[in-house]
Protein backbone atom coordinates (compact mmCIF):
# COMPACT_ATOMS: atom_id res chain seq x y z
CA UNK A 1 0.00 0.00 0.00
CA UNK A 2 1.46 3.32 -1.03
CA UNK A 3 0.10 5.72 1.53
CA UNK A 4 2.17 8.56 0.12
CA UNK A 5 -0.13 8.41 -2.91
CA UNK A 6 -3.18 9.31 -0.76
CA UNK A 7 -1.69 11.12 2.25
CA UNK A 8 0.26 14.39 2.08
CA UNK A 9 2.04 16.44 4.74
CA UNK A 10 -0.67 19.16 4.68
CA UNK A 11 -3.29 16.45 5.27
CA UNK A 12 -1.48 15.05 8.31
CA UNK A 13 -2.95 16.97 11.22
CA UNK A 14 -1.98 17.02 14.87
CA UNK A 15 -3.82 18.43 17.87
CA UNK A 16 -7.22 18.83 16.24
CA UNK A 17 -10.05 19.49 18.69
CA UNK A 18 -12.66 16.90 17.86
CA UNK A 19 -15.47 17.64 20.29
CA UNK A 20 -17.70 14.92 18.85
CA UNK A 21 -17.83 12.58 15.88
CA UNK A 22 -20.18 14.95 14.03
CA UNK A 23 -18.00 18.01 14.70
CA UNK A 24 -14.87 16.15 13.59
CA UNK A 25 -16.51 15.06 10.32
CA UNK A 26 -17.76 18.64 9.76
CA UNK A 27 -14.25 19.98 10.40
CA UNK A 28 -12.75 17.47 7.98
CA UNK A 29 -15.35 18.17 5.28
CA UNK A 30 -14.61 21.90 5.36
CA UNK A 31 -10.87 21.28 5.56
CA UNK A 32 -10.78 18.92 2.58
CA UNK A 33 -12.98 21.19 0.42
CA UNK A 34 -10.45 23.98 1.02
CA UNK A 35 -7.62 21.62 0.05
CA UNK A 36 -9.44 20.24 -3.00
CA UNK A 37 -11.95 22.79 -4.34
CA UNK A 38 -13.75 20.25 -6.59
CA UNK A 39 -15.07 18.58 -3.44
CA UNK A 40 -18.05 20.26 -1.79
CA UNK A 41 -17.95 20.17 2.00
CA UNK A 42 -21.67 19.37 2.39
CA UNK A 43 -21.42 16.48 -0.06
CA UNK A 44 -18.35 15.06 1.72
CA UNK A 45 -20.02 15.45 5.12
CA UNK A 46 -23.28 13.85 3.94
CA UNK A 47 -21.38 10.91 2.42
CA UNK A 48 -19.38 10.34 5.62
CA UNK A 49 -22.49 10.54 7.81
CA UNK A 50 -24.38 8.15 5.50
CA UNK A 51 -21.52 5.66 5.81
CA UNK A 52 -21.49 6.02 9.62
CA UNK A 53 -25.21 5.21 9.71
CA UNK A 54 -24.40 1.81 8.19
CA UNK A 55 -22.12 1.10 11.14
CA UNK A 56 -19.47 2.96 13.05
CA UNK A 57 -16.01 3.14 11.53
CA UNK A 58 -14.56 3.24 15.05
CA UNK A 59 -12.55 0.03 14.85
CA UNK A 60 -11.43 -0.12 18.49
CA UNK A 61 -8.26 0.61 20.47
CA UNK A 62 -8.82 4.37 20.05
CA UNK A 63 -8.84 4.22 16.25
CA UNK A 64 -11.39 5.24 13.61
CA UNK A 65 -11.21 4.90 9.84
CA UNK A 66 -14.11 6.92 8.41
CA UNK A 67 -14.40 6.31 4.69
CA UNK A 68 -16.83 6.84 1.85
CA UNK A 69 -17.27 7.24 -1.89
CA UNK A 70 -17.66 10.80 -3.12
CA UNK A 71 -18.81 12.35 -6.40
CA UNK A 72 -16.24 14.62 -8.06
CA UNK A 73 -13.46 12.71 -6.33
CA UNK A 74 -11.00 11.70 -9.04
CA UNK A 75 -8.53 9.83 -6.83
CA UNK A 76 -8.33 8.34 -3.35
CA UNK A 77 -7.65 11.01 -0.72
CA UNK A 78 -6.45 10.35 2.80
CA UNK A 79 -6.17 12.55 5.86
CA UNK A 80 -4.70 11.49 9.19
CA UNK A 81 -5.77 13.33 12.33
CA UNK A 82 -4.36 12.91 15.82
CA UNK A 83 -6.93 14.45 18.10
CA UNK A 84 -6.07 16.77 20.96
CA UNK A 85 -8.66 15.05 23.17
CA UNK A 86 -10.31 11.67 22.70
CA UNK A 87 -13.91 11.62 21.45
CA UNK A 88 -16.74 9.11 21.47
CA UNK A 89 -16.93 7.51 18.02
CA UNK A 90 -19.33 4.66 18.78
CA UNK A 91 -16.35 2.32 18.41
CA UNK A 92 -16.90 -1.42 18.55
CA UNK A 93 -15.05 -1.67 21.87
CA UNK A 94 -16.75 1.42 23.34
CA UNK A 95 -13.42 3.20 23.83
CA UNK A 96 -12.98 6.86 22.81
CA UNK A 97 -10.93 7.64 19.69
CA UNK A 98 -7.79 9.75 19.29
CA UNK A 99 -6.35 8.44 15.99
CA UNK A 100 -8.43 8.99 12.85
CA UNK A 101 -7.60 8.21 9.23
CA UNK A 102 -10.28 9.51 6.85
CA UNK A 103 -10.38 8.05 3.36
CA UNK A 104 -12.36 9.41 0.42
CA UNK A 105 -12.51 7.43 -2.80
CA UNK A 106 -14.10 7.96 -6.23
CA UNK A 107 -17.62 6.61 -6.66
CA UNK A 108 -16.42 3.88 -9.02
CA UNK A 109 -13.48 2.76 -6.86
CA UNK A 110 -13.64 -0.83 -5.66
CA UNK A 111 -10.43 -2.85 -5.39
CA UNK A 112 -8.21 0.16 -4.66
CA UNK A 113 -10.61 1.29 -1.92
CA UNK A 114 -10.64 -2.14 -0.29
CA UNK A 115 -6.86 -2.48 -0.55
CA UNK A 116 -6.35 0.90 1.13
CA UNK A 117 -8.76 0.01 3.95
CA UNK A 118 -7.06 -3.33 4.41
CA UNK A 119 -3.64 -1.68 4.51
CA UNK A 120 -4.83 0.88 7.05
CA UNK A 121 -6.32 -1.83 9.25
CA UNK A 122 -3.05 -3.77 9.06
CA UNK A 123 -0.95 -0.74 10.07
CA UNK A 124 -3.34 0.15 12.90
CA UNK A 125 -3.24 -3.45 14.16
CA UNK A 126 0.43 -2.98 15.08
CA UNK A 127 0.51 -1.78 18.72
CA UNK A 128 4.05 -0.43 18.31
CA UNK A 129 3.00 1.69 15.31
CA UNK A 130 0.01 3.10 17.23
CA UNK A 131 2.25 3.88 20.20
CA UNK A 132 4.64 5.74 17.89
CA UNK A 133 1.72 7.72 16.43
CA UNK A 134 0.58 8.70 19.90
CA UNK A 135 4.10 9.71 20.97
CA UNK A 136 5.16 11.57 17.79
CA UNK A 137 6.33 15.12 18.43
CA UNK A 138 4.75 16.82 15.39
CA UNK A 139 2.60 16.44 12.29
CA UNK A 140 5.82 16.05 10.28
CA UNK A 141 6.81 13.08 12.46
CA UNK A 142 3.31 11.62 12.05
CA UNK A 143 3.56 11.86 8.27
CA UNK A 144 7.01 10.21 8.28
CA UNK A 145 5.63 7.30 10.31
CA UNK A 146 2.82 6.78 7.79
CA UNK A 147 4.97 6.74 4.69
CA UNK A 148 7.57 4.34 6.07
CA UNK A 149 7.13 0.98 4.42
Amino acid sequence: MLLNSVLTPPRTLDGVSGGSKKRLLEFFSKFISQQIPTLESTEVFDSLISRERLGSTGVGEGIAIPHCRVKNCSESIGTFIRLKDKIDFDAIDGRPVDLVFILLVPEEATDAHLQLLSGLAEKFSDPDFCRQLREAASSENLYELWIQE
